[in-house]
């Protein structure tokens, strides 16, 4: 089902995808969070595709799934900034964990989205687990030029209006203020699962390695052999993800069983 939330002042649009529960029983919800846009479709096709991928989790793990698009991309209202992506995930977890019949709420996300999800779980102990496929460690390349990203991203369509950002410095600063290495240390002994390709030409294999030492190896870190940075696209990630939730044993449950 669609469905739109709030985020500060601006309306997110989203789909959620649950199994048919009966009085008394409740699931777990995945909340998936897509990556910064690429691509010919730009901003406009961001997120295209994980409806599909939330029906096929849904189904085969008897979770409910919840996918959203970031402001700026897709039907989504904004313009595209980190500390805002950061704020739309705050926003959406609230809301999913306000959904009835859930038994607790779990985070995974690729690229971009899978950074923001370890920051999301390091700093909100209600997040039960995260998963991060061929997420950054840190956003230093975009940090480092943050005029050519703003550049890229008005091309893109994920900022739409001119004359945003109305402060350029603190748009430029979030950039360096946001840290996934910092937090991912905070989410064990909740459950840390941290997929990579090792051909990876977009994010270093190298980011995987390192969110893995932050967390003092106490997460689960695959290296797919040969794989690129789009595992959204990998049934070899996809099928890991499935295994992980399946050891979360969060499908339906009946109250007192």
């Amino acid at each position: 089902m669609q469905l739109d939330i709030r985020s500060g002042g601006l309306t997110l649009r989203g789909y959620l995808v649950r199994p048919d529960l009966e009085p008394g029983q409740s699931c777990g919800l995945l909340l998936l969070c897509h990556g910064f846009p690429a691509g010919p479709k730009g901003a406009a096709g961001t997120g295209q595709t994980y409806p599909q991928l939330a029906d096929r989790l849904a189904g085969e793990a008897g979770w409910a799934v919840l996918t959203f698009n970031f402001r700026g991309t897709g039907e989504s209202e904004g313009d595209f900034s980190l500390g805002g992506w950061m704020d739309d995930l705050r926003a959406v977890i609230d809301h999913a964990l306000g959904l009835p019949q859930i038994s607790g709420v779990w985070l995974a996300g690729f690229s971009t989205g899978g950074s923001l999800a370890l920051c999301g779980a390091g700093e909100d102990e209600r997040v039960r687990g995260v998963a991060a496929l061929a997420a950054p460690a840190d956003f230093s390349q975009w940090a480092d030029d943050p005029d050519r990203l703003l550049a890229e991203a008005g091309d893109l369509g994920v900022v739409r209006n001119a004359g945003f950002p109305d402060d350029p410095d603190a748009w430029s600063r979030e950039l360096e203020e946001l840290r996934p290495l910092a937090l991912v240390g905070k989410v064990p002994p909740r459950p840390l699962l941290i997929v990579h390709g090792g051909d990876d030409a977009v994010v270093s294999v190298m980011d995987a390695r390192a969110l893995d030492d932050a967390a003092d190896g106490r997460g689960e870190l695959r290296v797919l052999s040969g794989a690129g940075h789009r595992l959204r696209h990998d049934p070899r990630a996809i099928a890991v993800l499935l295994g992980w939730l399946e050891r979360q044993g969060e499908g339906v449950t009946t109250e007192g069983v």
